[in-house]
């Protein structure tokens, strides 16, 4: 996948460019049609803690798919917001297949909810 990534208000190193492109690749064990992507990390000016922000776009196949994390570094925000990404590609295919849930090992409650919900209105 080609990733685009860029720096605001700071230079990235080398190892947190690669730490964040190992874990932006691992999503294509959950989609390969993802087409490419963009990474943009920024360092916000203000005097809280968690001023490192981590905003990644992925672009698949009918749109494209963003999240955006603010934490303490930016390794937090980047496996966050990976986390988050991966969920969503996960309901974006749940989506594609019909709305047929399948619940995977440590996914959050939240998304099992939502496929209630969605069951529950085709029964109406």
């Amino acid at each position: 996948m080609k990733l685009k990534m860029q720096s605001i208000h700071f230079d990235a190193d080398r190892k947190l460019l690669a730490f964040i492109q190992e874990k932006v690749g691992k999503l294509t064990h959950f989609h390969d049609g993802i087409v490419d992507g963009e990474v943009v990390l920024r360092l916000e000016k203000n005097q809280n803690n968690e001023n490192k922000s981590v905003q990644i776009k992925v672009n698949i196949p009918g749109g494209e798919l963003i999240a955006k994390i603010r934490k303490q570094t930016f390794e937090e925000a980047a496996n966050d917001a990976v986390e988050t990404l991966s969920n969503q590609i996960k309901r974006h295919k749940e989506k594609l297949r019909g709305g047929v849930a399948v619940k995977f090992a440590g996914e959050k409650e939240e998304v099992a909810a939502s496929v209630v919900k969605f069951d529950e209105a085709e029964e109406e």
